[in-house]
């Protein structure tokens, strides 16, 4: 917590949690927000920060990203990618359980948020592990994750070993009032897959993964999911089918939410064309329809939450044939500008777009943050909608460059980030 007093003054304020559009000042003290729209009596700046022509905001929360730490430094760590998600705009991120070591002990649990502190950027919220190991066999100590400060438990993208687990799992994670998130993917319908299975996987010869593989996990899941009543979501959706059955099983109660990965909203099974590896993402880009349909549900509130999927790599992780290329992509950064471009092409309205990056993954996981109001924490993004940059021209933080959006010109760039009321980025 800072206890510098600051003024963000000159910008458009837009809180969808709130309904707060307009011109005005947001203030700072104690790591709080002190007021938003006006100055509070007596109140004495240390630091103003000027945010003529731009966007001032809630900080981003990303449900999904991957630090790659611990385990994993020679792809990134805390420091590098807590770095890049302040130049994001995302003051809270939580990571997977699948590092090395897997996140299913408070021991691991307690080593992540410590890094995380020292690095002194951005909240990290670990995930923990939904089994032992992320084996599928033996359930993890729940009470024991929840108590060293995990809100949330999943098995990365590693199967469970029968629905019976599945079961005691959520059954489990319900008495503790955990969420349980899910990457839908039945294993065997994979099976060695790499990109979505159709027309352009048939052409290229690449073994295809089928729709079916995410639609019968999800399929799978949610009547165990209503009948043990645990709080779900299903992170990363890549089909409008399994939007669908979220959305019915939503309809009728079912305490369920859904993301979806930003780069899904753009990117198709056409992508991979030239067998272009920095487009090999797990689950894979699907159909020109799929990614309509996945753009509608973001539009009417069906998806209340966007993420990144950030997921950095190594030069060398790319560099081979495209199926024994490594799947993902590094878009902590490329998060606001892929949402921005939505924007300009009237997909969704700015307002939309902030809630789904802010409000929405805070109300699943049931934060106090994602919102400006009067004793929020002061996480607060500025960006200039209009700024047009080229990530391979210089700001990019990320220890991973894997992104295909490298030379891209993109437009919306964060130019100040505060979390915790700390000015943890300044472009």
């Amino acid at each position: 917590m800072s206890g510098e007093r600051i003024i963000i003054e000159g910008g458009r304020i837009v809180d969808p949690a709130s309904g707060f559009d307009g011109p005005g000042m947001v203030c700072v003290a104690d790591g709080v927000v002190a007021s938003v729209g006006g100055l509070p009596d007596g109140f004495e700046a240390d630091r103003r920060i000027d945010a003529a022509g731009q966007i001032v905001c809630p900080g981003f929360i990303d449900l999904c990203a991957r630090l790659r730490e611990p385990g994993q430094e020679h792809k990134g760590s805390i420091a590098s990618e807590s770095a890049a998600a302040a130049a994001g705009g995302v003051t809270t991120l939580c990571c997977p359980p699948d590092t090395v070591p897997v996140i299913d002990t408070p021991a691991v649990v307690k080593l992540v948020t410590e890094r995380a502190e020292q690095a002194a950027k951005v909240r990290v919220l670990p995930i923990g592990a939904l089994t032992r190991g992320l084996t599928g066999t033996d359930l993890s100590e729940m009470y024991a994750l929840k108590r060293a400060g995990c809100l949330a438990l999943g098995n990365a993208d590693r199967p469970l070993a029968h629905p019976l687990v599945l079961r005691r799992a959520l059954e489990y994670a319900a008495s503790f009032d955990l969420v349980v998130v899910f990457r839908p993917e039945d294993p065997w319908l994979r099976s060695q897959g790499c990109v979505h299975e159709g027309a352009v996987s048939s052409r290229l010869g690449l073994p295809g993964i089928p729709e079916t593989a995410e639609t019968v996990a999800v399929a799978q899941a949610l009547p165990l999911i209503e009948q043990t009543g645990v709080r779900a979501h299903f992170g990363q959706l890549s089909s409008g089918r399994a939007v669908e059955m979220v959305a019915e099983a939503r309809a009728r109660g079912v305490h369920v939410s859904a993301d979806v990965a930003v780069h899904h909203l753009h990117l198709t099974e056409s992508s991979v064309d030239g067998f272009d590896a920095l487009c090999h993402s797990r689950p894979p880009f699907r159909t020109t329809a799929d990614r309509d349909a996945l753009r509608a549900a973001v539009a009417d509130g069906r998806i209340s939450a966007v993420c990144s999927d950030h997921q950095p790599h190594e030069t060398d992780a790319k560099l081979d044939v495209f199926p024994a290329t490594e799947p993902g992509l590094s878009s902590l950064q490329t998060l606001l500008p892929l949402m921005c471009a939505l924007v300009a092409e009237g997909r969704l309205s700015l307002s939309d777009a902030i809630a789904r990056v802010t409000a929405g993954p805070a109300a699943i996981l049931g934060l106090d943050s994602g919102r400006l109001a009067p004793g929020a924490p002061a996480d607060i993004c500025v960006f200039d909608p209009a700024a047009a940059w080229v990530p391979a021209h210089g700001g990019w933080l990320s220890a991973g460059r894997n992104t295909p959006f490298w030379e891209w010109p993109l437009t919306g760039r964060v130019t100040a980030t505060l979390a915790g009321g700390r000015l943890v980025y300044a472009l």
